[in-house]
């Protein structure tokens, strides 16, 4: 596609949205930005740009005139489909981008997506470590936190792509096309955004919308909703399975990994215990990666080996340090409820639980229910700390502090843990009430521990 003489109009100036005006400037194309913050100065907006990234830059609300004569719009994640912005864009017919479709547009090489409720950062993590050790250029971008279009001018017809792609990326999708996908989960989340489980299982399936029979979708057969859109997926589906074992596919049996296929016959991949992961969602990221691996071509010694001495990602369920005979761990990635049942469950020892913050409009009952005879205190903060101590409350759980900060929850917490126990950061909600990112709070709570 050419780049020069066609109008774009990006709507963001956030990590992704910088990405995308530099590869747009590189390709000749003439770029408009949009700022929707109005409280933001037009220096500190150009401070987030390459001094040659040549643009018109509007902040405040976009009005219809300035929509004339572009052709086509890119929005960043944190633009919802059902914005202003959007609307206007849609009933002009300009086409909507997002940043993952412009750098597939742009971009070479083999793509492998994975997408899901949890574990999809981890689960791509550990994908671009088995990559690396068999293929010379990798790249790995996409929601952990590389923009895919940063790195789209770089990639050659020799390329890996291993991308993380949320459900906010995957509503821009148009022409995206992964070789492998994978869905890990899907459980109830974001559900402010999507507002319907329905809609919410359908932009997930979205990854895999534009596959055909030569391409691989990579599904988690112990999940209902992946069950039931599993007919409807055009590529060849391979299950993984942590509860049921398989005719053809990858699955947990006796602690040990176990893929088998048409061609490989059976192979036994690596025992639980010979790897650093803690926690049966863990097992189960690992075995979609091992999938996915496969299906590229990567030799079994070098999957083998990359599992075993794969570290858990930062802010998930990761060991900060032990004090006093408490160990710390930081899951600020936790960020809905079903990720933070799977962090209460991978713990060994009884739990201070430190959860709250970003409201949702999740449910927090099963996450209360998982908590059983395991947490011995909740400590709560944020803008949902009433809403999870009225259930908790409503379930029978009474040991509940309310407090005002990390640090406060870190002091809290140390007093009430005692020698064999755990502190858990594990907040079954998102981060933005107090914090930039689940990254700002999952550092400052590790700030504070190391305090201790």
């Amino acid at each position: 596609m050419r780049f020069d003489g066609k109008t774009f109009l990006v709507a963001g100036t956030g990590k992704s949205g910088v990405a995308a005006v530099s590869l747009l400037a590189s390709k000749g194309a003439e770029i408009i930005v949009t700022e929707g913050n109005d409280k933001l100065s037009r220096e500190e907006v150009m401070k987030r740009f390459p001094a040659n990234a040549g643009f018109k830059l509007v902040i405040g609300e976009a009005d219809g005139s300035m929509l004339e004569g572009v052709d086509i719009a890119v929005i960043s994640p944190g633009v919802p489909v059902d914005s202003p912005l959007v609307l206007k864009l849609k009933e002009k017919k300009i086409p909507v981008w997002g940043e993952v479709e412009l750098a597939y547009v742009c971009g070479k090489g083999k793509v492998y997506a994975i997408t899901g409720t949890n574990g999809k950062t981890t689960t791509t993590a550990l994908t671009g470590e088995i990559m690396k050790s068999y293929f010379n250029d990798v790249f790995v971008v996409g929601n952990i936190g590389v923009p895919y279009t940063e790195y789209a001018e770089d990639m050659k017809d020799s390329s890996v792509t291993v991308a993380e792609i949320s459900s906010f990326q995957l509503e821009t999708i148009h022409t995206f096309k992964p070789e492998i996908s994978a869905i890990l989960n899907i459980t109830p989340d974001h559900l402010n955004r999507h507002h319907t489980m329905e809609c919410y299982v359908d932009t997930k399936a979205g990854i895999a919308r534009n596959q055909g029979p030569a391409d691989i979708c990579v599904l988690n057969y112990e999940d209902v909703y992946l069950r039931n859109i599993a007919k409807d997926i055009k590529a060849d589906v391979f299950w993984f399975s942590s509860g049921h074992i398989l005719e053809r596919g990858i699955w947990m049996e006796d602690e040990e990994i176990i893929y088998s296929d048409t061609d490989s016959g059976r192979i036994n991949i690596c025992n639980i215990h010979d790897m650093k992961l803690l926690g049966r969602h863990n097992y189960e990221n690992v075995m979609a990666a091992v999938a996915i691996a496969m299906h590229a071509g990567v030799p079994v010694g070098c999957i083998r080996k990359s599992v075993k001495e794969f570290n858990a990602v930062e802010h998930r369920i990761e060991f900060v340090r032990e004090v006093n005979g408490v160990k710390y761990y930081n899951d600020s990635k936790g960020t809905n409820p079903d990720a933070a049942i799977k962090a209460v469950e991978a713990m060994v020892r009884p739990v201070v639980l430190i959860g709250g913050g970003y409201d949702k409009q999740s449910s927090y009952d099963e996450w209360i229910a998982s908590f059983k005879d395991k947490v011995k205190c909740l400590v709560l903060l944020g803008a949902t700390a009433d809403k999870i101590a009225a259930a908790a409350l409503k379930a029978g759980f009474n040991n509940i502090i309310k407090v005002s900060s990390i640090e406060e929850a870190v002091r809290i917490s140390s007093r009430q843990a005692a020698d064999g126990d755990a502190v858990l950061l594990s907040p079954a909600c998102a981060s933005w009430d107090m914090f930039k990112s689940y990254e700002e709070r999952g550092d400052i709570f590790k700030k504070y521990v190391n305090s201790l």
